[in-house]
């Protein structure tokens, strides 16, 4: 059985069930666009359990392919950047050619959303020193330069309480070290972290890339839909 809306349905696969960001990119996407959302049971976030995600991935994918969904986005960014860059792109190929349905993942948007936005050198967050650590091995690989990545390390239940403003500061400082950043990076999904967006841009100059938003602009360009959003960044309000 596949459901229709008029200007396209994406399906989401999360790796936790944790609320927050779901209803964060529902709120962002304009009307018109569906979204199915298939949640995995990420809970340790260590390096074992991101390894043996992909075969609970590619099954929430084969069911969303078989509803007929436009476009499937497979969320949460150690799973497939821990495969490496290429490593990532030859298995999503491999996965829309036997599923027919056009397939992305995170970390795939975050680099284009750096590309798009002419980010080069950026400075980043994240919430746990081993999804730092792929990251920025990940982000090397796809050719950008990296000033400063620095994690605000919490048990991984409790992402969801680290204070917006305790996450701008850390940004702040990172990116006051770092004069020849150009561009800010808000890695993952877990923290309630959109409202900052705007703020750090004013103050400091540079464009953010944040996990959420992002795909949102994904979504959009893949869609080819396009309209605007004010109140998050420049992503989503100038949709490069």
């Amino acid at each position: 059985m596949s459901f229709t809306m008029w200007r396209g349905v994406v399906g989401l696969v999360k790796p936790t069930r944790r609320p927050g960001s779901l209803e964060e990119l529902i709120r962002l996407l304009p009307d018109g666009i569906g979204v199915v959302p298939l949640l995995l049971n990420v809970r340790q976030g260590n390096e074992n359990e991101f390894r043996t995600a992909l075969p609970h991935y590619k099954q929430a994918a084969s069911e969303l392919a078989e509803q007929g969904v436009d476009l499937i986005r497979v969320g949460g960014t150690p799973p497939f950047m821990l495969l490496g860059r290429e490593g990532e792109a030859e298995l999503i190929r491999e996965w829309e050619k036997e599923l027919k349905t056009p397939i992305v993942t995170d970390g795939q948007t975050h680099v284009a959303a750096m590309k798009a936005l002419g980010i080069t050198n950026f400075i980043g967050a994240s919430y746990s020193a081993l999804q730092n650590d792929i990251v920025v091995r990940y982000m090397q690989q796809a050719g950008m330069k990296i000033a400063s990545m620095e994690p605000l390390d919490v048990p991984f239940d409790q992402v969801g309480q680290i204070s917006p403003h305790s996450v701008y500061a850390h940004i702040r400082k990172l990116f006051m070290k770092n004069p020849g950043a150009d561009g800010i990076y808000i890695q993952g999904g877990g923290w309630r972290t959109t409202g900052i967006i705007e703020l750090l841009e004013r103050d400091l100059g540079a464009p953010v890339v944040h996990a959420t938003v992002c795909q949102s602009w994904e979504i959009q360009k893949r869609l080819r839909v396009r309209v605007p959003v004010t109140g998050f960044g420049r992503l989503v309000a100038e949709l490069p």
